[in-house]
């Protein structure tokens, strides 16, 4: 009795191997796909009408070898045209593309360098997903010489689809550094390498080769974040005050009258305040505005309060309860940024004590 042949059906197996494998290792080296969404902002503000976002994604060379980019419009702004609403808007459609879309690796969005900080470190306390959003920006407009807008798009895109990019928040990407948005801020109107985070330092560069980060924030954000923005419909007016030599409290007051919830108070040094605030603060105390001092220093923490029995000398008037009552101390945050996070604590409580955890921990 013969044998049959099962040579064929051996090499026809050995065939669908082949092409399983190849199919697998062409997977494997598609490059990951990320999602840009443009505002606006001095990197499309060409003369003669502003860039869309599929002129500025057509204006990265190379931008294959890193990633599969898909783009949308979402404002094409200047940064500080930017609206509270809008910034609620843009942090949800943020969240459903993480939500809906899993293969999407990361985020960027353009944003004008003007506020970006601001529009940056609300990004990093309402989206709740561990892929990280990337912001980017540029100084010079593409009708200038040597304009960066598209260099620093690209290396956007390049740490979006980074890996190592996870769970460290929203990321601010310019002039081939990463810096945290918790920590960034604009510290010179012009000059390129603008964007700092002064003592804590950048937390990573963006070279030739590769993305490399050195540095890793502890803070909460991503999904550490109690701030759903599906559940706030208006963020409460929050007004920053600065304090300068015979600063008076009217304005203070006028900022209370006019329906603020909040007020960040710019302090000189440590704390200190001049002329007649102390009566404004005093005033916002009494109709149960919250006020948070921060200072106008650029850097420096503020702590919070002793507890009331820590010095048993000290006789605390009833004014003076009343204004610790609402009294807040911003830690390290500078004065926007501690607006941002006063006006989103304030859209979840108004218990002082976990408003000062709000701070302690973002």
């Amino acid at each position: 009795m013969t044998r049959p042949d099962r040579r064929p059906t051996r090499s026809l197996a050995l065939a669908l191997l082949c092409v399983l494998i190849a199919d697998f290792v062409e997977a494997r080296m598609q490059p990951p796909r990320v999602h840009f969404v443009a505002t606006g902002g001095t990197i499309s503000n060409r003369d003669g009408g502003r860039l869309t976002a599929e002129e500025l994604a057509k204006s990265m060379p190379g931008v294959d070898r890193y990633a599969k980019l898909t783009f949308e419009q979402f404002a094409n702004v200047a940064s500080s045209e930017l609206t509270l609403q809008q910034w609620i808007e843009l942090s949800r459609r943020i969240n459903e593309i993480f939500a809906r879309e899993k293969d999407v690796a990361g985020v960027v969005v353009t944003s004008g360098t003007d506020t970006l900080e601001e529009t940056a470190f609300f990004l990093h306390l309402t989206v709740r997903d561990p892929r990280p959003v990337v912001v980017v920006g540029s100084m010079r407009n593409p009708s200038t010489l040597g304009y960066e807008g598209a260099a620093n798009l690209l290396e956007g895109v390049r740490v979006a689809a980074d890996p190592a990019a996870r769970n460290k928040g929203t990321l601010v990407v310019l002039n081939d550094e990463i810096n945290s948005a918790r920590n960034v801020t604009k510290t010179d109107a012009v000059r390129l390498q603008t964007f700092r985070s002064r003592e804590y330092g950048q937390l990573g560069v963006v070279d030739r080769d590769r993305v490399v980060f050195f540095n890793q924030i502890t803070q909460r954000s991503n999904e550490r974040s109690e701030f759903d923005i599906n559940r706030i419909t208006e963020l409460p007016r929050v007004d920053v005050i600065m304090v300068y030599q015979g600063a008076t409290g009217d304005l203070i007051k006028a900022a209370v009258d006019s329906g603020a919830r909040g007020i960040v108070v710019a302090t000189a040094g440590a704390g200190a305040t001049s002329g007649t605030q102390g009566e404004g603060l005093q005033y916002a105390a009494q109709k149960g505005v919250f006020v948070v001092t921060t200072t106008r220093a650029g850097s420096g923490r503020i702590a919070p309060p002793r507890s009331d029995g820590a010095n048993p000398n000290v006789t605390m008037t009833e004014a003076m309860q009343r204004r610790r009552q609402f009294a807040i101390a911003g830690e390290d945050h500078i004065p926007v940024k501690a607006r941002i996070l006063l006006m989103l604590a304030l859209s979840m409580t108004r218990d002082r004590n976990e408003i000062q955890r709000i701070f302690s921990e973002y």
